[in-house]
């Protein structure tokens, strides 16, 4: 399974696991939107086999539930906070660039 999720993770330049109903996936998603990015989301509660993918994640991040899980250039960043404190600190749009994801 976590090949699985490595390679869902890596198939576009930012990759958004998270679920239908949260309220901090939207917020990760409208950021990323707001920047002009074009993302991909894996929504687990719409996948059959999106608690064993939520097991994944939640091993690879350290907490339960994980979501949103954020992934650029195939390389894991982590969730909400992670992404906000990239953005913050003005890292998070040379990430993006670097990964293909921005071009301005």
């Amino acid at each position: 399974m976590a090949d699985k999720v490595m390679k869902l993770a890596s198939q576009r330049a930012v990759v958004i696991f998270g679920a239908s109903n949260c309220c901090m996936c939207h917020t990760v998603k409208t950021l990323f939107t707001e920047l002009g990015v074009s993302w991909t989301v894996h929504e687990l509660d719409k996948d059959p086999q999106g608690k064993d993918v939520e097991r994944v994640l939640s091993s690879m991040v350290g907490r339960s539930p994980p979501v949103p899980v954020v992934f650029i250039g195939g390389r894991l960043i982590g969730s909400t906070d992670k992404v906000m404190t990239l953005h913050l600190g003005g890292q998070l749009v040379p990430l993006l660039r670097q990964a293909g994801a921005l071009w301005l």
